[in-house]
């Protein structure tokens, strides 16, 4: 069994975000609206199914310089061994962090997670495929220091664990609380594209590291959250490389090499002087901003919703058991689990690519499992499945494509 404690706690996840559901229904606040939130939940389980290869790698770096390059033998029975393990973890997310705000190859790999217009707890699993490889870097000093590997890993993934909760607008100011830690009002300031709020608040879980280093700032008006140019899409694997599209587009408008080079370390926003030089972040102005969206009929928000719990339980399923496959059986459960989320979002879209993508997939699906289980002798109740699944799906799915052209034909 995986013992990652960020996949052992996908059930919390779920209860947490049930919760604020039921208090968005009491109070009346519009927190959730269903495209984005399988937006986020959609670059999270991408960014677990890459992190199968990404953190292996990254974690393997850690390993080798911590067993032939450390500077000390630590032992991990004493306390403060676990309190400064704590402290450069937290230090180093929070450079790294800020670091992938300010360089722009590296916010490529950390802008998927600030691309939602909404801020509530299935933000918090909207993460980046791409972050690790330009971010793990900045945590080998604390294998040179001769902290255990295993160690190391346990405390990080507490620390991002500790970052779930403080994604919510039902949570107001915390007193003295917020003097040292960081907070949902903290963080809501973190997910602002306000000028005002950019690249502020980039802790972990001690906003001390922003104080000390002068980007903190206390959160006033209400934030509008999102990204200045927004991604207009629910595409999860658009989102991981979207900013690198448009880096390509502006790398192709620079004519010198060095300021081609020079781009890539530069802030996002930056051009040479002679293209406009930096582009900073526009004012927001509430009587004319609108988020993206994508109307759809409820007989489409079912139908996703039904494939993506489908979804979500196989995933989390593959990823408790992710020991026990091959890294090419991992990497081809990888891609079936990948488009499946990319459909269930693109349907809200309405594309006409899609929905030829999603009847090969409904179709093809149940077909392989069909194969598998006849290949691998598995239990018979498998074929009901497979045939259960492809009847539900092929008559739901025509349901709608018929209602659909219908209605456009009316229009």
């Amino acid at each position: 069994m995986n013992l990652n404690p960020i996949v052992l706690s996908i059930p919390i996840f779920f209860i947490l975000i049930g919760i604020e559901l039921v208090v968005e229904r009491f109070t009346h606040k519009d927190l959730y609206r269903l495209p984005d939130a399988i937006a986020n939940l959609s670059c999270g389980i991408t960014s677990q199914l890459s992190g199968l290869f990404f953190k292996i790698f990254a974690i393997g770096i850690y390993q080798l310089l911590f067993e032939y390059a450390a500077f000390f033998t630590l032992d991990n029975s004493v306390w403060w061994y676990w309190l400064v393990l704590f402290l450069l973890v937290d230090f180093a997310y929070y450079w790294a962090h800020r670091m992938s705000h300010e360089i722009n190859l590296f916010w490529g790999g950390h802008v998927v997670h600030h691309q939602s217009e909404e801020y509530n707890l299935s933000v918090a699993l909207r993460q980046s495929s791409l972050q690790v490889i330009w971010t793990f870097a900045f945590n080998l000093p604390i294998a040179l220091l001769g902290f255990k590997t295993v160690d190391f890993v346990l405390i990080a993934a507490l620390n991002t664990l500790y970052q779930f909760w403080i994604h919510t607008e039902t949570i107001g100011k915390m007193g003295w609380f917020e003097y040292i830690f960081n907070t949902p009002s903290h963080h809501r300031v973190h997910h602002g594209r306000n000028p005002k709020y950019i690249d502020k608040n980039h802790a972990g879980s001690l906003i001390i590291w922003d104080k000390m280093f002068g980007t903190f700032q206390e959160e006033e008006e209400k934030p509008t959250y999102g990204i200045t140019k927004p991604i207009n899409s629910w595409n999860a694997v658009f989102a991981n490389v979207s900013h690198y599209v448009e880096m390509s587009n502006d790398l192709k408008r620079i004519p010198l090499w060095h300021d081609k080079l020079k781009y890539l370390f530069m802030k996002p926003g930056w051009l040479p002087d002679y293209l406009g030089g930096y582009r900073p972040a526009p004012e927001i102005d509430p009587s004319t901003y609108k988020k993206y969206e994508t109307p759809a009929p409820l007989s489409l928000n079912a139908y996703v919703l039904f494939q993506y719990v489908l979804c979500l339980i196989g995933t989390a399923l593959f990823l408790f058991r992710a020991d026990q496959f091959s890294l090419g059986e991992k990497a081809f459960i990888t891609v079936l689990i990948s488009v499946v989320v990319v459909n269930c979002g693109v349907l809200f879209e309405h594309r006409s690519w899609v929905k030829w993508v999603e009847w090969v997939r409904i179709i093809s699906y149940p077909m392989l499992l069909i194969i598998l289980a006849r290949l691998n002798g598995w239990p018979v109740w498998l074929y009901l499945v497979a045939i259960a699944y492809l009847f539900i799906s092929v008559i739901w799915f025509n349901s709608i494509q018929r209602n659909h052209a219908h209605i456009h034909q009316q229009a």
